[in-house]
């Protein structure tokens, strides 16, 4: 029996339905046979007036099977490309059907799916904003080669394709209606197939509507060809800031870069075959395989629930205490606002709970500015924020969130006066960078229910919570902190308690390796350089700055206290360094007037001469491969010594949490995937090398060999 279902109506019209096997329709081997199978009996049929394509599935199509490309491997070439080229030709066949041929979108259609309805005549979408459309590869290291390339620049152009291209741009019917992507949008699913119907019957008669734009006689691309002086210039100016923002270590984008730009040079057939090459050399290259397993099934696995108890029931978060409304308190208070929770904001003066309520109204305003939002939905969502410094407030809490000063003392005694206003089963959450959850659990009468809930900065924007469980921690308590977090729409990691924890504690190696390449005389200005050549968002110095030098040498006394300093790493030199900064010339960081950088008042930055005086030496020498090396085998090699002692409970909490967390380049696809593609052998002999020059911190730790002798990888 067929997936496709095929029906012909009185009417002449063939209705194929996809309903492959598993949750979704998927460009598989499966979906090759069958589409091959339908576009014969389409092509000898008789009478045949119109086609549809619709979906019995919850989204219309998937896209391609990323298992297929993660097994592709050097010397597959010729095989793979001949397989994308088979794809291409039931596509070309089916936009030169004698009829026309909608797609009936009742879901999401990205990538292979979003080309399958390019390859239609007319698109009619569920007008829902949870179907997404668009052409994500670029993401997972990939271009659309479906023929998506080709097309969007034949249909829109190509200073308006390459955004969708470029930066895998999704979005919902209604805007792809206004861009020129979808044709006709539809309240109900039950109206996609009539709707689709009703337009082939209006076509009768038309020859030009069973041709795609691309194929009539006199088409010309939109906004001008490779010679159109606008165009000409686009293309020249394009890949030097492609270059700019990728850096050189992203593939995919210059690759999609050079396709769009021959779809305006060649005929379409030949475009798409130099689509089908771009797309046969990203497959076999380590960023791609990378970017899959991690941004596609890593992230999947988390997201679904990979680190979350099994057998605890789902639990949901009504009301929310936040203590603290300062920078983390009064982002956490939005996005759970956001998410529908009452949110109890304490602080303790009225003015700083009220100021912290004020933040998200700002954020809420320049939403309705948008047209993201309405006013009477935005009074909606405020008016779940209750600002306060009243501690009654909080009785019956579901959750209450910790987010004040990193000191122990300080939380120990927040957690004795207000813990009793938690509900019967209420959890308690620290919102701690580096604190130990077991030491804060401490002042606890109910240390199951004490966990760490580790937000990143800002909270409205970045994805990630680091949910840390302590020696007591229970089951339930970490599933509810699980569920609160994608309960408000970020992804959660899960770990187990240490000093920084994984990503505070893995982050912290980039920051101590710059600072002792400028304790070694090299210029800053190079190792800030360095790090952002490894792709890494800023350089370590201005990472220091932000987080401020003042508050990392509090932070480091506090350690002291607890007897934690230098548990992991010998910080001696780093210590040294800050304390002469902040110490001996006030150099406290960016909010304290400046630290290794000088700040001026228009918002530029230049690295403080005073620092060039103290340590840079002109005749210091480090190759530039050792220096990109150190700062990222570092953070590797931190990330590994995470999993080995049981910090990490899984390789894609890992992954996940380097890259969404701290930063880690995203060609690497987490810091310990990184491992898997530059080979286990080789990483282990040149963290060797590293070592005999720069020190033990170097060396590769003992689950490598582990690996290598078991013949396994980090999975």
């Amino acid at each position: 029996m067929s997936v496709f279902k095929y029906e012909k109506d009185a009417d002449g019209i063939v209705t194929v339905t996809m309903d492959m096997t598993g949750p979704v329709n998927a460009m598989n081997e499966e979906y090759r046979v069958a589409m091959d199978e339908t576009l014969q009996k389409l092509e000898a049929e008789s009478g045949l007036t119109g086609v549809v394509i619709a979906s019995a599935k919850k989204v219309f199509f998937a896209g391609g099977d990323l298992n297929d490309l993660l097994a592709a491997k050097s010397g597959d070439e010729a095989e793979f490309m001949a397989e994308g080229e088979r794809v291409k030709s039931g596509l070309r066949r089916l936009e030169r059907l004698p009829v026309p041929v909608v797609a009936a979108i009742n879901g999401a259609a990205l990538g292979g799916g979003f080309e399958l309805s390019l390859a239609c005549n007319h698109r009619v979408a569920l007008n829902d904003r949870s179907v997404q459309l668009g052409l994500p590869e670029v993401s997972l290291g990939l271009l659309p080669g479906g023929g998506g390339v080709v097309r969007m620049v034949n249909l829109l152009g190509l200073e308006k394709a390459l955004p969708y291209l470029l930066e895998g741009t999704r979005i919902d019917p209604a805007a792809g209606l206004e861009a020129g992507l979808v044709d006709e949008l539809v309240d109900s699913r039950e109206a996609l197939v009539p709707a689709a119907k009703a337009w082939i019957a209006a076509q009768q008669g038309s020859a030009e509507a069973a041709l795609q734009p691309w194929d009539r006689k006199g088409f010309r691309i939109p906004g001008g060809n490779a010679s159109s002086p606008h165009i000409a210039q686009l293309i020249t100016l394009a890949p030097a800031m492609l270059r700019k923002k990728t850096r050189g270590l992203l593939p995919a984008p210059e690759v999609i870069l050079d396709c769009a730009v021959e779809a305006l040079r060649l005929d379409f057939d030949t475009a798409q075959r130099v689509e089908s090459r771009g797309l046969t050399y990203l497959a076999m290259t380590p960023v791609a395989k990378n970017m899959i397993s991690t941004f596609f099934f890593a992230m999947n696995r988390v997201n679904r629930g990979g680190s979350r108890p099994q057998g605890v029931p789902p639990q949901q978060i009504k009301k929310l205490g936040v203590l603290g409304a300062g920078m983390m308190g009064q982002g956490i208070a939005y996005v759970a606002a956001m998410a529908g929770i009452n949110v109890v904001l304490k602080d303790v003066s009225e003015d700083a709970a009220s100021r912290g309520k004020a933040y998200s109204e700002r954020l809420l305003d320049k939403r309705v500015q948008r047209g993201k939002l309405t006013e009477e939905k935005k009074q909606t969502i405020l008016d779940l924020i209750l600002p306060t410094v009243n501690n009654d407030d909080l009785a019956g809490c579901d959750l209450i969130v910790e987010a004040v000063f990193e000191n122990m003392s300080l939380k120990h005694k927040i957690t004795r006066e207000l813990e009793g206003q938690l509900a019967a089963d209420g959890v308690w959450g620290s919102n701690t960078s580096s604190l130990p959850i077991t030491q804060l659990a401490e002042a606890s009468a109910n240390p199951a229910n004490f966990i760490g809930i580790h937000f990143f900065s800002p909270v409205d924007k970045m994805p990630l919570v680091e949910i840390i469980c302590g020696a007591e921690t229970s089951d339930e308590t970490l599933a509810k902190a699980y569920d609160f977090a994608r309960q408000i729409r970020k992804t959660p990691i899960v770990v187990n308690d240490s000093l920084g924890f994984f990503t505070s504690r893995t982050f912290g190696t980039y920051l101590d390796e710059g600072v002792r390449l400028v304790a070694e005389g090299l210029h800053p200005v190079q190792v800030e350089n360095m790090g952002k050549a490894i792709g890494m968002p800023v350089g370590p110095l201005a990472v220091y700055d932000e987080v401020s030098l003042e508050l990392t040498r509090k932070a480091q006394e506090t350690w002291a206290e607890m007897g934690v300093l230098d548990k992991f790493a010998d910080g001696t030199i780093t210590r040294g360094v800050i304390n002469t900064l902040v110490g001996e010339h006030g150099r406290g960081g960016r909010h304290h007037g400046g630290g290794f950088y000088d700040y001026a008042e228009d918002g530029s930055k230049a690295i403080w001469p005073g620092l060039l005086e103290l340590y840079y030496q002109p005749q210091a020498s480090v190759p530039e491969a050792d220096m990109r090396d150190r700062l990222l085998f570092r953070q590797v090699i931190e990330a590994l010594r995470c999993l080995e002692s049981g910090v990490l409970r899984t390789v894609d909490d890992g992954n996940i949490g380097s890259i969404m967390g701290i930063g880690a380049p995203p060609w690497t696809g987490g810091l310990i995937q990184f491992v898997n593609t530059y080979g286990l052998e080789r990483f282990a002999a040149r963290c060797a090398v590293l070592a005999e020059h720069y020190g033990e911190r170097f060396l590769a730790p003992a689950i490598v060999q582990q690996k290598l002798a078991a013949g396994e990888r980090f999975e």
